[in-house]
């Protein structure tokens, strides 16, 4: 009887393949076209259309520059290089670059060395207080730093570091530690306590468990605070304007600013060029850890 049944029992429906979907939308060229190339071609123009404007302007002629009605202002005809020649061989561009990574470099480093030591007691000691300590320091960098530069320089002008370039790796920290201290919270709660209990556990001292096994397991986010840090040292403004006034002790974004900037004359062609040269660090930066910092932004180590 059961084998009847079997029989007449009309043969089940094959379950559709779920996974024969996927990503197939993609297949033909033209969703291809719409869906894919065309959002990715527009992000790409628009991302490198400020390159694109200064390294253009940067080789044009005075004439082209000023004239925009017998001139395309989106190509150039006989290009030249005197405005980089006039920004590197006429004024103290390359002393600028020098000052710039000078005091990148050297507050970078003070930035992420405060960073870990007090993002790690934060984390790993657990003290009374900590949650509070850790949202007070993220609190402290969102404080404008216009505020900030006015008792800052009363503080610079009496150690006597006015118009140094110190003075602005000592005041930058103050920008960077906050922001850094919280990104790097955040990695390190991401590190199995496990290793560090096995390392007690061994005797290993907290020093030592810090520089062998949370830094090392913490390289994507160190990459990170870096990149943050040492882009928005490289970058700024307001405080190496205030506290940086010779010259030859100015930093890049500043002395382009000043040399090229006579009241309302405005020298396009080396105002580009030095700004489309005093981005290529950062540009070769990210180029190199792009990978670590995306994977430090979306991931850490997993148990």
């Amino acid at each position: 009887m059961t084998d009847r049944l079997m029989q007449k029992a009309p043969a089940a429906p094959l379950a559709k393949n779920d996974d024969s979907e996927g990503m197939s939308y993609l297949e033909s060229l033209p969703q291809r076209l719409i869906t894919l190339y065309l959002p990715l071609t527009i992000i790409v123009v628009i991302l490198l259309f400020p390159f694109y404007w200064m390294a253009l302007t940067s080789i044009k002629p005075d004439e082209q520059l000023i004239d925009m009605e017998t001139y395309s202002p989106f190509w150039v005809v006989a290009p030249t290089f005197k405005h980089i020649t006039k920004l590197l061989l006429e004024t103290q561009y390359p002393r600028w670059l020098w000052n710039t990574m000078y005091v990148a470099t050297g507050a970078t480093f003070l930035s992420i060395l405060a960073s870990v030591l007090a993002a790690y007691a934060i984390v790993r000691l657990r003290f009374k207080g900590s949650d509070a300590v850790g949202a007070a320091i993220f609190l402290a960098y969102l404080v404008p730093p216009a505020i900030l530069f006015i008792p800052l320089a009363s503080v610079i002008q009496a150690y006597g570091l006015f118009d140094s370039p110190l003075s602005l790796i000592l005041v930058y920290p103050t920008l960077l530690i906050p922001f850094s201290t919280w990104l790097l919270m955040g990695y390190f709660r991401t590190i199995p306590f496990e290793l560090e209990e096995c390392a007690l556990i061994d005797g290993a001292s907290r020093w030592q468990i810090l520089t062998k096994i949370v830094i090392p397991l913490s390289v994507p986010g160190l990459i990170s605070a870096f990149i943050f840090c040492f882009t928005l040292c490289w970058n700024e403004f307001i405080y190496a304007l205030t506290f940086l006034q010779s010259t030859p002790n100015k930093t890049v974004p500043v002395a382009i600013v000043n040399e090229f900037v006579d009241g309302d004359i405005y020298k396009w062609g080396s105002l580009m060029a030095g700004a489309l040269i005093g981005s290529l660090p950062l540009v070769i930066l990210y180029a190199f850890f792009v990978e670590h910092y995306v994977s430090a932004m979306t991931g850490a180590v997993k148990e």
